[in-house]
């Protein structure tokens, strides 16, 4: 029986390919998948999706395990186990604000905050767990542009360096979380195919582990 992996496209790719490399999974390069979607080799299939739909493939049982970052998860209230922090494609939560803004910590938030973000669910939850009240605007695209041309307050977004939020005039006011990439996991094959899953994640938990 093979093994299906939802592997996420853009960011965590690399470091997903390396993974599987080192843990002897499957070795694959960027190169050779070229726009290819899925592909199988030796009892083990991967199957390339982006980031946001890593947990349905795994909920929905498409996938077995799936390779995808904390900060997705947060957005998700799906029916998989987290299992392992791959300790890879590190990023920090954080609410941005234009560097000439008077924003700065919590005693200075006025009585709404109107925030721009690709992640409502979380943002709307942190806040509320500080007592603000928060108007969310959800956008699809660059987040960096709502400030400049007053849309919003300020941002909730993921940074790894922070040189996009400089890039666009913006100061960190307040770091709300970190992330890593994660494996998940599908309950009923965890359930059910034990043996071939287990000895999967076994392998991903080994190398996460001694790499770090």
């Amino acid at each position: 029986m093979k093994v299906s992996i939802a592997v996420p496209t853009g960011a965590l790719l690399p470091g997903a390919l390396k993974l599987m490399s080192r843990a002897g999974v499957m070795r694959l390069s960027a190169a050779e998948l070229g726009r290819r979607l899925l592909v199988e080799r030796s009892g083990v299939r991967v199957i390339l999706v982006r980031p946001a739909d890593v947990p349905a493939y795994v909920d929905h049982g498409a996938a077995d395990i799936g390779i995808v970052g904390k900060d997705v998860l947060w957005e998700s209230n799906g029916a998989h186990y987290e299992l392992v922090d791959l300790h890879f494609g590190p990023c920090r939560l954080v609410l941005a604000v234009p560097e000439d803004s008077k924003l700065a910590g919590p005693e200075t938030w006025p009585p709404l905050l109107r925030l721009a973000t690709k992640l409502p669910r979380t943002t709307a939850s942190w806040f509320e767990a500080h007592g603000q009240a928060v108007e969310v605007v959800r956008l699809h695209g660059s987040v960096e542009l709502a400030p400049q041309v007053g849309l919003v307050d300020g941002i909730v977004d993921l940074t790894a360096t922070g040189r996009t939020l400089r890039e666009n005039r913006l100061r960190v006011a307040a770091t709300m979380g970190s992330s890593t990439a994660r494996l998940i996991g599908n309950q009923a094959s965890l359930k059910t195919r034990t043996d071939a899953v287990q000895a999967l994640v076994a392998r991903f938990r080994e190398v996460a582990n001694h790499g770090h």
